[in-house]
């Protein structure tokens, strides 16, 4: 069975790993297994880009965004 957990209890558990529990504990004590908060977890960790921190979620976006731009650019290349 698969269990949907919401964004508030997934920034909780963070939150508590970042503070210094551990993801055995973690695990533990809410449900969710380690892996899935270490996922959580780095999903939510800065990353350094062009000295602006961007979470690896504002990454993917920006990577979509700028797909859906190169083939709209594509297209007008071709038209023009």
């Amino acid at each position: 069975m698969l269990i949907r957990y919401s964004q508030d209890f997934k920034d909780s558990v963070v939150k508590l790993h970042q503070e210094g529990c551990s993801l055995k504990s973690l695990a533990e004590e809410f449900g969710p297994s380690k892996d899935f908060i270490a996922i959580w977890a780095k999903q939510v960790t800065p990353i350094m880009s062009k000295g602006q921190p961007k979470t690896l979620k504002d990454v993917k976006q920006l990577e979509k965004r700028l797909t859906i731009l190169e083939e709209e650019n594509g297209i007008l290349s071709r038209i023009a």
